[in-house]
């Protein structure tokens, strides 16, 4: 693709020379012949600083933000936000997308909710995808992956590739960094969600209100006029998320018990299920989802709402909730000792899930709730007291362990959970905290194994060692049946 028409309407082409792009990318050590150079400012050095290493390697263009000194010799692309043109020239590159995207944010419940829509659209005759934390998932595809939201020019790609696997919808995670970071500023959304906000990525965003407005540039920026904002009504941030929602001309959609599109009337628990009375169109919908805790039927009423929001009937919709399966490593009953116990295996790395997660287990509990939790290295360390406090309030035993600890001291995360958390246990090896819990309990009790939820790995230092939390739990129940 030329390089005009790249960067039709972005930018100022600073040559008259106007080559053939054949490859993008943000890393100088990716170029090819062929290629364009995004230099784009990074957290320690910025792009511009490789520009002369692209040309070298054989890049034809460059692209960047405006006031920025670049030493090269290639025509130049400068504009206001070089991540956002990057995104744009990305979606132009690869051309085709499915025709139904909707998008997702919030602080918990994103993975849950792609997954979900997914379901939803599959059990009502579509060909969909979902995209996020745990990889993308069709008919045609599953790729596992490590990032919530792929960067632009990786998610431009995929989107061509699924509209290629003849997939007509897709559901996909927005995290706050893809949003602050514009990678999905090329995506043509159709609806967007919000779930709820607490505390995350405060080593990023310096404070909530930052981190709130990074959410809200789904509404704000990536949501078309007209477009659905289907918003969970029952958070503390709902009232500004839909403040922001109307403002920009969205369609409305609230979900929830304080919804008034979806109404959560009625919800009974059971172990394995919760049976719910819902709101809808002037109609009582009696659904029993077979996913236990409160937030899996918060999470469903999201994933209808964006169902309904691209077509699918409300009753539909709703019927499908019946046969929901969960995601991966979210609240996932991973299996049940000899004495009854249920073990599961969740994703809660964050104060709020873990809140959420061991608050889900108590009506089903009789006995005792036991908690496996850590927290990782170079993450925001404000949260780990905050998991240890939460941890003793909550459950009844604590396990305390390594999480990934990554290039931080094991011991110092370990110790900021543990002095929050009276009574806890501190084992460093994480399998042998498993293990331990799970020995421990009896009749009545229900373990959860915290923090990893899906992940096959544990990453200490610059090595990921093998480590998957299903594993373990299923080994350790083995033991305990010799």
């Amino acid at each position: 693709m030329q390089l005009s028409h790249l960067a039709q309407g972005l930018g100022v082409i600073d040559r008259s020379a106007d080559p053939d792009i054949t490859v993008l990318t943000a890393d100088s050590r990716a170029v090819v012949p062929g290629a364009l150079f995004a230099a784009l400012p990074g957290v320690k050095v910025d792009g511009a600083a490789f520009a002369s290493q692209a040309e070298a390697n054989g890049a034809v263009a460059v692209l960047c933000r405006n006031g920025v000194s670049i030493a090269t010799s290639l025509p130049v692309v400068r504009c206001d936000d070089a991540r956002h043109a990057l995104a744009v020239m990305a979606a132009r590159f690869f051309g085709r997308q499915p025709e139904h995207i909707v998008a997702v944010t919030g602080t918990a419940g994103k993975t849950s909710i792609a997954t979900f829509t997914r379901q939803i659209w599959e059990k009502t005759g579509q060909v969909a995808a979902s995209i996020g934390t745990i990889g993308v998932v069709s008919r045609k595809r599953i790729v596992e992956g490590t990032l919530t939201t792929p960067d632009p020019v990786a998610l431009a790609q995929l989107m061509a590739q699924l509209a290629e696997d003849g997939v007509t919808h897709a559901a996909m995670e927005a995290s706050s960094h893809g949003l602050d970071q514009r990678r999905l500023e090329g995506v043509r959304i159709e609806a967007a969600a919000f779930t709820n906000l607490g505390h995350d990525h405060f080593d990023y965003h310096p404070d909530p209100e930052s981190y709130f407005q990074a959410k809200m540039r789904l509404f704000t920026t990536l949501l078309p006029k007209g477009g659905a904002a289907v918003i969970n009504a029952d958070d503390v941030w709902s009232g500004r998320a839909i403040d922001v929602a109307t403002k920009m001309s969205a369609r409305v959609m609230t979900t929830g018990r304080k919804g008034t599109f979806l109404t959560l009337k009625r919800l009974e628990h059971e172990r394995s299920r919760q049976i719910a009375e819902i709101a809808a169109e002037g109609r009582i919908y009696r659904i029993a989802l077979p996913l236990a805790g409160s937030f899996q039927m918060s999470n469903a009423l999201v994933s209808a709402g964006l169902a309904i929001a691209t077509g699918v009937p409300v009753v539909d919709a709703l019927a499908a909730l019946e046969s929901l399966e969960g995601a991966a490593g979210r609240l996932e009953l991973t299996g049940t000792t000899p004495a009854g116990v249920p073990v599961f295996v969740d994703y809660a790395h964050k104060p709020e899930a873990l809140e959420n997660v061991l608050s889900s287990v108590r009506p089903f509990t009789t006995g005792k709730i036991l908690v496996v939790v850590g927290c990782g290295g170079d993450r925001d360390r404000a949260k780990r007291p905050m998991m240890g406090e939460i941890a003793s309030r909550l459950a009844d035993a604590v396990f305390v362990t390594d999480d990934n600890p990554r290039s931080e001291d094991a011991a110092s995360i370990r110790a900021a959970i543990m002095a929050a958390a009276p009574g806890a246990r501190e084992i460093a090896d994480r399998r042998e905290a498993i293990r331990q819990a799970i020995r421990t309990a009896i009749s009545g009790d229900t373990v959860v194994i915290a923090g990893k939820g899906h992940e096959t790995g544990q990453k200490i230092g610059d090595i990921v060692h093998p480590f998957s939390d299903h594993e373990e739990v299923r080994s350790a129940i083995a033991e305990l049946q010799k």
